[in-house]
C-alpha cells in the first residue's frame, strides 16, 4: 500500500498543533516532536537543508550562550536539561514545519492546513466550554478555566483574511463562510487579553501598516491614541476584580499595565499578589542578577532557578513552590539564563522576521513579519518564543519555505 506523503505529512502536521495545545505535558510534547523529526528523517534520508541553519543561527547560537553560565555555575543536571530543552523547543518547532513544507511544496496546502487545524481547535474549544465550563455563573473565569490563548484558532482566522486581501480571491475551501464564523466566534470566546492586541497585528500587518512610514505612523499613532482614551476610561470608573461578565475582563485590561511593571506588592495580599505577579517574579530575577554582575553580561545560564522567598501555590500543591525556572516576562527570562548576550541575539532574529514586511509583499512576508511583531510584544507577556504552548514556530517553518521558494533560494 503505498502512503500519499502530503497527506500523511499534512496530518501528522496538524496533530503537531493541536497537541500543543491540548496536551499539557511539554515533556511528551517535546519527545512526540523529536520523534516525528526522527520519523521523517527514518522516511526521507535526507540532511537538514542547509537554508534551515541559515534562518535558525540565533536560536542556535543562544543555545550555546545558555551554556556559558552553566559552566561556571554548579546546577542541578536536571533543571539544566529542562532548561535546554525549553530554549531548544522552538528550533525543533521551526525545523518540523520547514522539513514537512519543504517536502509537501504546496503552500496552498500549508494555508489550508493551518486553516483546518485551527477549525478542529475551534469544535474542540466548543466541546469544552459545552461540556465542562460552568457557563452558568456568566464569570469570565469560567469561560477561561478550560481554555487560554488560543493563536491556532487566530493565525486560521487571519489566513482566512490575509488570503482575500493578498491574493484577492477567496481560498478553495468548502463551507468558507462557515469556517470564517466558527473561528470567529470562538476566537471571541476566549476573552484574551493578548489575543485582541494580536488580533489588531495581523489586521495592520495584512494591510500594510506596520512598515516605518507615514502612512503606517499615522494609523499607528490613531490606535495609540483610541487605547489611551480607552484606559482613560477604565480609569475613570470602578471596575470589580470580582464582578461576573465583562466587567471582571475589563478589570483584567485595567491592570495590565501594573501587572507588568508594578512590583511593589504586599506577598501576604494575595489579590495584590496575583494581580501583579509578572512584576514580581520578575523583579526577583533582576534582584538576584545583581549579586553576580557577570551574569549581565552571560546570564545565570540553563539550570539556574529565581527564588520568589516565599512558597507560592503554582504547582496545584499545597506546600508551593518557592524556586522557579521560567517566567512570564520573556524579556528578563531571556536576560536572566543568558544575559545582554543572549537578549541582543534574542532580538536581532525577532527584528529579522518584522523587517520581511519590506521586501516584496506576498502571504508569507506579511505573516512572517507580523509574527515577528507578535513575538515582540508576547514575549512580554507570555514568554513569547519559550512559551510551552507556543504553535507559531511550527508555523512559521512553513512560511519560511515558501518565502525562500518564492525568492528563489530553493
Amino acid at each position: 500500500m503505498k502512503i500519499n506523503k502530503n497527506l500523511f505529512y499534512s496530518r501528522l502536521f496538524i496533530v503537531v498543533l493541536l497537541l500543543q495545545l491540548y496536551l499539557p505535558s511539554f515533556k511528551i510534547n517535546l519527545f512526540f516532536q523529536l520523534a516525528v523529526i526522527i520519523l521523517y528523517f527514518f522516511f526521507e534520508f535526507k540532511k537538514i537543508p542547509k537554508l534551515y541553519f541559515k534562518k535558525a543561527v540565533p536560536l542556535l547560537i543562544l543555545l550555546f550562550v545558555g551554556f556559558i553560565g552553566t559552566i561556571i555555575n554548579e546546577y542541578d543536571k536536571s533543571q539544566i536539561i529542562k532548561d535546554f530543552f525549553h530554549f531548544l523547543k522552538p528550533v525543533l518547532g521551526i525545523l518540523i514545519g520547514y522539513l514537512f513544507y519543504k517536502k509537501i511544496d504546496n503552500d496552498l496546502l500549508f494555508i489550508k492546513n493551518v486553516i483546518l487545524a485551527g477549525f478542529i481547535s475551534a469544535i474542540i474549544h466548543f466541546i469544552i466550554l459545552i461540556f465542562f465550563a460552568d457557563l452558568s455563573t456568566g464569570s469570565v473565569n469560567s469561560l477561561r478555566e478550560f481554555s487560554r490563548d488560543n493563536f491556532l484558532e487566530l493565525t486560521s482566522l487571519f489566513f482566512l483574511v490575509g488570503f482575500k486581501k493578498i491574493y484577492k480571491k477567496n481560498i478553495d475551501l468548502k463551507c468558507n463562510k462557515i469556517y470564517l464564523l466558527v473561528l470567529i466566534l470562538s476566537c471571541s470566546l476566549y476573552l484574551s487579553r493578548t489575543m485582541f492586541l494580536v488580533s489588531f497585528v495581523f489586521i495592520f500587518s495584512i494591510f500594510g501598516y506596520t512598515k516605518f512610514n507615514l502612512k503606517g505612523l499615522k494609523i499607528i499613532l490613531v490606535f495609540m491614541v483610541a487605547i489611551g482614551l480607552f484606559y482613560a476610561y477604565l480609569f475613570s470608573v470602578k471596575i470589580d476584580r470580582n464582578k461576573a461578565g465583562i466587567e471582571s475582563f475589563l478589570y483584567k485590561v485595567k491592570i495590565a499595565p501594573s501587572e507588568l511593571f508594578n512590583t511593589k506588592i504586599d506577598r501576604e495580599n494575595h489579590k495584590d499578589l496575583w494581580d501583579h505577579w509578572r512584576g514580581y517574579e520578575a523583579k526577583r530575577a533582576l534582584v538576584l542578577m545583581e549579586d553576580k554582575p557577570i551574569s549581565y553580561i552571560i546570564g545565570t545560564g540553563f539550570g539556574s532557578l529565581v527564588n520568589l522567598k516565599f512558597k507560592a501555590p503554582l504547582d496545584g500543591e499545597k506546600k508551593g513552590m518557592k524556586y522557579i525556572s521560567e517566567l512570564h516576562n520573556g524579556y528578563v527570562y531571556v536576560l536572566y539564563k543568558t544575559g545582554f548576550i543572549g537578549l541582543l541575539i534574542y532580538f536581532f532574529f525577532l527584528i529579522s522576521l518584522y523587517k520581511e514586511i519590506y521586501k516584496k509583499e506576498v502571504f508569507e512576508t506579511v505573516f512572517i513579519s507580523a509574527i515577528g511583531i507578535i513575538y515582540l510584544i508576547t514575549t512580554l507577556t507570555i514568554t513569547g518564543l519559550f512559551n510551552n504552548r507556543d504553535v507559531f514556530v511550527f508555523i512559521l517553518g512553513g512560511l519560511l519555505v515558501f518565502n525562500s521558494k518564492k525568492k528563489g533560494q530553493i
